[in-house]
């Protein structure tokens, strides 16, 4: 083929390279001056290889995005089928195995992004690896093969059953010819990851029976007992990008590049990277919603109910498991290196307890919010704790969409007393009084959460310490019988404890 000219129009130069089905020639578009890339169809393949190869024409042509090899043409002369694709200088995302964390979350996110938005025009790769990804010497992504590619509207041209796609990188669901959704590629880019990050496979054998078994069965190795290099964080996205079950998985390639944007070095690069989509992915008839990822930390030293809990918040995709912690000294000591966004603390723990740690945490990571998760309830630990810092204080015997309810209002800025604990603020506080009426303090902190003031700026603006607020708007939420700061400011104004006419003023 070197040196023929097709359609008396594309030259071509050298062959780039070949597989069992379409080899891939450099040639010079005469007509428009550039260099392309002609992907020719071998002779003699099976009429389903000549549909798929057609089937991929199709399905990237409605694709324009930085980060997607770009299909111009599909052409045919003298029986000799090709496309004519944009020509991508650079190396094989295989020159990044392995690679350094940060390099494989820059690398990762941006194809996820790229995938992200495949799948929101609902196409499925379905044979993601690093010999169909390329990066240009600007460290952009390029998707360069959708071979397998599948618009979810196209008719099959596989039979029910049949397994297609490279083993190595195969899905649970495509080891066992099982219908696709987007989660598919969800789980081949967590190989990849998984690969990047370590250097070797998750799972590797010569015999592809039992290579396809362990897709299904087998639980991958920790990629930090390979590379101790790896960051918890990154590990933890690798593992949930790995799960066996889909539901457990990412539900979203956004949802798993803002995981990977989270865990770090995203913006320590050289070169742009593509406007990650705005639009939810559709993912079997449901919208799935972009959310940002919550970077969550847990220190207990009960080990069952700690994994309990990882295991049930990891499959959300708005929360990251960044890290875990036994003990107080070991707790303190990840959360300065991890710097989460929330840290979900027990009191009790050997060593060190929570008690001991939360005035350095608060001290020394003022943007992470502490949420208390303790089987405490006596009256002197809920103080302790509240003056301590702490931003929320729940009961293990809390359900799981508590749970939830407390990270997301204490990351909110909200102080949260869970089901028990506001009684018990109020009964150490005030002893047996009834009176509900707020104090002066309580009163003003009050105002100034009318006011849309978080407990930092109260506290500057009152010259009360952090302490003082949470204690008092602890103290006027259970009297004014409000879940949060946000109804007891409500119910203050209606109420008459704060009025409308100073509210404006001290807004003025």
């Amino acid at each position: 083929m070197i040196g023929r000219t097709l359609k008396n129009r594309y030259e071509i130069q050298e062959l780039l390279g070949e597989g069992s089905t379409a080899a891939v020639y450099k040639a010079l578009d005469k007509r428009l001056g550039r260099a392309v890339a002609l992907k020719v169809l071998l002779p003699h393949v099976r009429e389903t290889t000549r549909k798929r190869f057609f089937q991929e024409a199709t399905a990237v042509a409605q694709l324009n995005h930085p980060n997607i090899m770009a299909i111009f043409d599909m052409e045919e002369e003298n029986d000799t089928h090709f496309l004519v694709v944009e020509y991508v200088e650079g190396d094989s995302l295989t020159k990044f195995i392995p690679a350094p964390p940060d390099t494989v979350a820059n690398l990762g996110r941006q194809i996820a992004m790229a995938l992200q938005y495949a799948h929101e025009r609902q196409i499925i790769h379905r044979d993601v690896k690093p010999a169909n990804i390329k990066v240009t010497p600007g460290g952009q992504i390029k998707i360069m093969d959708l071979g397998l590619a599948l618009a979810r509207e196209s008719k099959r041209v596989t039979a029910d059953g049949m397994i297609i796609g490279t083993p190595a990188y195969l899905s649970p669901e495509q080891a066992q010819g099982m219908a696709l959704d987007y989660r598919t590629d969800i789980y081949s880019l967590g190989v990849v990851l998984f690969e990047m990050a370590t250097g070797v496979l998750p799972f590797s054998t010569d015999d592809i029976p039992a290579l396809l078994l362990q897709h299904v069965k087998q639980a991958p190795p920790p990629p930090r007992s390979i590379n101790s290099s790896i960051t918890p964080a990154l590990e933890s996205v690798i593992l949930k990008a790995l799960e066996k079950n889909p539901v457990r998985r990412f539900q979203s390639m956004d949802a798993l590049a803002q995981a990977l944007n989270a865990v770090g070095g995203a913006g320590d690069v050289s070169f742009d990277h593509p406007t990650q989509s705005s639009r939810p992915a559709i993912l079997d008839g449901g919208i799935v919603p972009n959310r940002a990822t919550l970077r969550v930390m847990l220190a207990d030293d009960h080990t069952i109910l700690r994994r309990a809990l990882m295991s049930m918040l990891s499959q959300r995709d708005e929360i990251l498991i960044v890290g875990e912690a036994s003990n107080g000294d070991e707790a303190l000591t990840k959360a300065m290196e991890l710097k989460p966004d929330v840290l979900i603390l027990d009191l009790n723990m050997p060593g060190k307890g929570g008690l001991d740690i939360l005035p350095s945490v608060r001290s020394q990571l003022p943007d992470t919010k502490v949420l208390v998760l303790t089987a405490r309830d006596e009256d002197w630990y809920i103080m302790q704790a509240l003056r301590a810092g702490a931003h929320g204080y729940i009961l293990k015997s809390a359900d799981e969409a508590d749970l939830m309810d407390s990270i997301n209002k204490v990351v909110s800025g909200n102080i949260v007393l869970g089901r028990g604990v506001a009684e018990k603020v109020v009964t150490g506080m005030l002893g047996n009084r009834t009176d509900k009426k707020l104090t002066e303090e309580e009163r003003q902190i009050i105002l100034q959460v009318a006011m849309g003031m978080e407990n930092e700026a109260i506290a500057a603006r009152l010259n009360l310490s952090m302490a003082t607020v949470m204690e008092s708007l602890a103290q006027a939420m259970v009297k004014l019988g409000a879940k949060d700061r946000y109804s007891a400011a409500l119910q203050a104004l209606r109420r008459g404890d704060i009025l409308l006419d100073e509210l404006h003023a001290n807004q003025d």
